[in-house]
């Protein structure tokens, strides 16, 4: 057996992957952002804020108006998606 590979410095500024998206995307708030991976590496294909929401404990689907042409279309996040929630603080609003 081989020892884990170290993490990487950067950790934190990366998208989350793997199970970690996947909880990540899987309750949300009102205002949250949605990042849709595109299909080369570190390229958003789309992205768009949660405006509403079809079940009180944040799962999916989601009501997403995307940033693109500000339409606001049902969305049902698959595993190229995940979610940067907005934390509040303050007079000021967030990504985290």
């Amino acid at each position: 057996m081989s020892a884990p590979a170290p993490a990487t410095k950067n950790a934190e500024a990366e998208a989350p992957t793997g199970s970690e998206a996947t909880r990540a995307s899987t309750r949300v708030r009102v205002g949250d952002e949605i990042v849709v991976r595109g299909t080369t590496a570190g390229v958003v294909a789309r992205d768009g804020e949660i405006v509403g929401l079809h079940h009180e404990d944040g799962t999916p689907p989601y009501d997403v108006r995307w940033a693109e042409d500000g339409r606001v279309t049902l969305y049902f996040p698959g595993p190229d998606a995940y979610i940067r929630h907005l934390v509040t603080g303050g007079d000021h609003v967030r990504a985290r």
